[in-house]
């Protein structure tokens, strides 16, 4: 069974730039490059649990029709392990892995997919969110 040690093993292997969160056992916030957000990573049984804060929503959700299709479209064509999703307001894109038997590539490919997520579709989400 792993643990939250060997997912910080992984990260370390993978030289990811990473902080604990003091007060939140198992938590951590793992860098990407530098002028997008960074991911917060839980490991938190039976799960590993990553998300990053993409932009915000609108109020009325009618406003941003054209930012939800394209998230929609987004999670269609071009994502694997991940996916973007709504929570209290925030658009966010997510992933949870199963900590029982995650292995380094598992956790590398998810990360690398958010990080070339980011950089592919952050500009024109928060043009999209802005409108």
């Amino acid at each position: 069974m792993r643990s939250v040690n060997d997912v910080e093993a992984y990260l370390a292997k993978m030289n990811r730039q990473f902080d604990a969160v003091d007060d939140q056992p198992g938590t951590f916030l793992v860098h990407t490059s530098s002028n997008m957000p960074p991911m917060a990573l839980r490991v938190d049984p039976p799960l590993v649990v990553m998300r990053v804060h993409v932009a915000d929503a609108k109020k009325e959700a009618a406003d941003d029709a054209k930012l939800f299709e394209r998230l929609l479209t987004i999670n269609a064509k071009s994502l694997v392990h991940t996916s973007f999703g709504l929570e209290d307001g925030k658009v966010v894109l997510t992933s949870a892995l199963e900590l029982e038997n995650l292995d380094y590539n598992e956790l590398q490919a998810t990360i690398d997919e958010i990080d070339m997520t980011l950089a592919q579709h952050i500009p024109q989400l928060a043009e999209l969110s802005k409108a």
